[in-house]
């Protein structure tokens, strides 16, 4: 059963088989498709199905007895024994760090402050290392399945530099929500500076029939004077950004950015969603606000754990929850892993709830459908669309195709547990966004990839000699005059004298 809604968008998409004969359309036969029942809020498993989209649309789902019109023309793809999947969204990403990649594998989120983040790179990085570092980032996403990425692209330092992330992003093919950062920054680039920019890519609306949509990120909401902050508010309501994000992070952090707090401004019950991320620190009363406006939080598993954010708390409100990445340039870009890494973290952490009282868990208390649902669908309502994240007639056709032969899901019964439990990048054999193949055969469907890559090594490698000769930070004292910096204790792999902790090799 489908909303009014998406009757209207199919009603549509079939108007538009019968008047336009040069409507593309493609036709994925035979598959095991996990589509999403709407009635009942529920994945819903479709076997020896098939998918026609036509342009960018899913028009009919349908099983081998259905007698269905195929549009004339139609490309037809055999998809006799793998897995059709709704393409996954990542709601957290800083897509222009690509070219950290490897060098901060073993940092913290004080040290990564000071070294890899927003204010210490702004005296490093070009615009064309902002450009094809988006551009390579978004590339590798695509590669791993996800379709959709708000990116807060805090890699803008200047009118510039702004300005290339946002060309990186409508380069990609990706559906990103290009989240424009406005932020304190001390190279001379103002707030006023920002928001003007910010007036000026809405206006120019560069991104308008591309996949790409103008969004909002911001910090400031428990930092900043009122002033700024309600200058950053109206800025955001005059540039009509299609989503507003912004870190979470209380506690020692001390950057709250909480529901609360944006609520106090009367910015928090709005049509346009706000994503927080990480939310470790949430307060009941945050929990309470997040369900009743409506709003979600992003929480990234394998950033929290990687930096030390906070305690896994957001499984007390994963029905207002997504999944992200984070810094992609230190760990995984896919979110299947985030999925994996967060559903096994949640089931240890209730299981020990009750092994701590020494009794004997019954059951297990997180499901593979519940992350697969994360990772799909809770990404699409946390942007407030409808159309991202799932299977259904009139979504948008962004897909992902599994090959159900590779050696990891060979055997495959359940397409939800062979996806979030055994899968792996090299399984994905096709990526589709708006009906565009993005990978095809295993292979990235971009021109000239191997001139982007060339690039982008130009660029990395410059950027990486230049950290390479920047000093390590002496963490001491507190940080940011909210809590004392204190060492954790190193692990100790080796029998005998040292560790085995070792130094990077870069």
């Amino acid at each position: 059963m489908q909303s009014p809604a998406f009757r209207h968008l199919v009603a549509l998409c079939f108007c538009g088989i019968l008047a336009i004969s040069s409507a593309s359309s493609i036709l994925f036969s035979g598959g095991t498709v996990i589509a999403f029942d709407q009635a009942i809020e529920a994945l819903q498993i479709l076997r020896n199905s098939s998918v026609l989209v036509v342009d960018d649309r899913i028009v009919s789902l349908f099983d081998s007895q259905s007698n269905i019109t195929i549009p004339e023309g139609t490309e037809k793809i055999d998809v006799t024994g793998k897995i059709v999947s709704p393409g996954f969204v990542d709601t957290h990403r800083h897509g222009w760090e690509t070219a950290f990649k490897t060098i901060a594998s073993n940092t913290s989120l004080a040290e990564y402050f000071v070294r890899y983040g927003e204010f210490a790179s702004q005296d490093k990085f070009t615009a064309e290392d902002v450009y094809i570092g988006q551009l390579a980032g978004l590339l590798e996403t695509l590669n791993a399945g996800v379709t959709t990425i708000l990116d807060h692209a805090h890699g803008s330092w200047s009118d510039e530099t702004a300005q290339a992330g946002l060309d990186g992003s409508i380069n990609s093919g990706a559906r990103v929500f290009h989240g424009f950062t406005i932020h304190a920054l001390t190279n001379g680039y103002s707030i006023t500076d920002q928001l003007a920019k910010l007036q000026s890519v809405a206006q120019e609306s560069k991104f308008k029939n591309t996949s790409v949509s103008l969004g909002l990120a911001y910090d400031g909401f428990s930092t900043a004077t009122a002033e700024e902050v309600n200058s950053v508010i109206e800025a955001a309501k005059q540039a009509n950004v299609s989503v507003i994000t912004t870190h979470c992070a209380g506690g020692p952090w001390g950057f709250a950015n909480s529901p609360e707090i944006l609520h106090s401004y009367n910015f928090l019950n709005i049509s346009t969603p706000i994503v927080f991320s990480h939310a470790n620190f949430l307060t009941t009363q945050d929990a309470s606000l997040l369900r009743s406006t409506n709003q979600y939080i992003s929480t990234t598993p394998e950033s929290e754990s990687h930096y030390g954010v906070g305690a896994p708390t957001a499984y007390h409100i994963q029905d207002q929850a997504a999944l992200g990445v984070d810094t992609h340039s230190t760990f995984s870009a896919d979110i299947i892993t985030q999925a994996r890494i967060w559903l096994q973290t949640v089931r240890r952490t209730l299981y020990v709830q009750v092994l701590d009282q020494w009794n004997v868990p019954t059951n297990n208390p997180m499901s593979v459908n519940q992350a697969f649902l994360l990772a799909t669908r809770h990404g699409g309502l946390a942007l407030r669309r409808q159309d991202i994240g799932v299977l259904v007639e009139g979504a948008k056709a962004d897909m992902v195709i599994f090959n159900g032969d590779s050696p990891g899901l060979l055997g495959w019964v359940d397409p939800v547990a062979a996806v979030i439990l055994h899968s792996n990048v090299g399984d994905i054999e096709h990526v589709l966004v708006d009906g565009k193949f993005v990978k095809r055969d295993g292979k990235l469907a971009v021109e000239n990839y191997a001139g982007i890559q060339q690039r982008f090594l130009e660029s990395a490698r410059r950027l990486q000699q230049l950290w390479k000769e920047t000093p390590y930070p002496t963490l001491e004292g507190t940080f940011n005059d909210i809590a004392d910096y204190e060492p954790v204790k190193e692990v100790d792999t080796l029998r005998g004298d040292g560790t085995g902790y070792g130094t990077n090799f870069v």
